[in-house]
């Protein structure tokens, strides 16, 4: 995991075992840090990643980087579900293109861009 990266909470929601990073640098920005996550994923025999939103680097949102779509190809290869947790709308608002990818993300199961645990708990209860 990267320097500074602190993994908190390891829970269970709706019979899942949820891994929660709260580290206070950033925690994805790479398709290493993908592998890192996913890695310790598998440690903790965890179906989802929940990395808050802040935590991911600007890269991730601005889709030309391709960053994301890396992430996304990392984590689905994987079958295990990373979930971004926050407010992302700065990130809406500045891209079309990036809030259409969200959409269309949301719709599927192998990434969701949730704005807080209780949305989060609803989705995989509901």
């Amino acid at each position: 995991m990267n320097p500074g990266t602190l993994r908190d909470v390891i829970s269970r929601i709706a019979d899942r075992q949820v891994l929660t990073y709260r580290g206070d640098q950033l925690t994805l920005g790479s398709e290493q840090d993908a592998v890192d996550l996913l890695g310790d994923a598998f440690g903790e025999h965890a179906d989802i990643v929940v990395v808050p939103a802040d935590r991911v680097a600007a890269d991730f949102y601005t889709l030309s980087t391709r960053v994301a779509g890396e992430v996304v190809r990392k984590f689905a290869m994987y079958h295990i579900r990373l979930v971004v947790l926050g407010d992302i709308t700065s990130h809406l608002e500045a891209s079309d293109a990036f809030r259409a990818f969200v959409h269309e993300i949301n719709r599927g199961n192998d990434i969701w861009f949730v704005a807080d645990e209780a949305e989060l708990t609803a989705k995989l209860t509901g």
